[in-house]
């Protein structure tokens, strides 16, 4: 999914520094397979020019990386993409999106760490890729929210049954967005960012 048929904020982006206003910054991982639109999501809702490490795609991928679903996508995401969002007046959001490619995901641990939480974007054309990014962030003890990214051409199943093909516990939110529209994108992140402050209050979030 490209993000320069998204969403963009009108006006120029704010500037990198951050606002005067702002208390605390949270790390919040975007991640997901090959191809799910983890470029496009952070590009969509940065308010600043977002970074990415996009490299053409060579023929050396061919037999090595499953791009499925995704016959027309010419780069990807070779390090990290990075931007940044204002929730509110003193909480701001840095966004880390993950490579997809399985040759890539050891440079997930690094983009891990410190991390509050994650957004897990799904395709519904390949879920069985969603397993073990999942399992890796289980691992780290990292809270997720599963956001399925809504492409044309990709089956629609009900939340909750996707919910059970997924094997997600029942207090893990799931919802469908799309990610070329940054309030869509917002409504993710607000998703996670309630769960979080849920799993705080709780006492389940250390």
């Amino acid at each position: 999914m490209d993000f320069k048929s998204s969403d963009t904020i009108p006006g120029p982006r704010t500037e990198d520094h951050l606002p005067h206003t702002a208390q605390a910054a949270v790390k919040i991982v975007i991640v997901g397979g090959f191809g799910v639109g983890k470029t496009t999501m952070v590009g969509s809702v940065s308010e600043i020019r977002p970074l990415t490490t996009e490299e053409t795609m060579t023929q050396a991928g061919i037999g090595v990386d499953d791009n499925y679903g995704s016959d027309t996508k010419t780069a990807t995401t070779v390090a990290m993409d990075f931007g940044r969002i204002s929730i509110t007046d003193q909480l701001v959001l840095y966004l880390f999106g993950t490579p997809g490619q399985e040759r890539f995901w050891f440079l997930w641990n690094g983009l891990f760490e410190g991390a509050l939480g994650a957004v897990v974007l799904v395709d519904t054309r390949r879920l069985e890729v969603s397993f073990d990014v999942m399992g890796r962030l289980e691992e780290r003890g990292v809270p997720f929210v599963v956001a399925v990214n809504s492409f044309p051409d990709a089956p629609r199943y009900p939340v909750e049954e996707l919910r059970t093909a997924l094997d997600l516990a029942p207090e893990i939110p799931i919802l469908e967005c799309d990610v070329r529209r940054r309030a869509s994108s917002k409504d993710v992140l607000m998703t996670l960012m309630r769960f979080l402050h849920s799993l705080a209050l709780s006492g389940a979030l250390t």
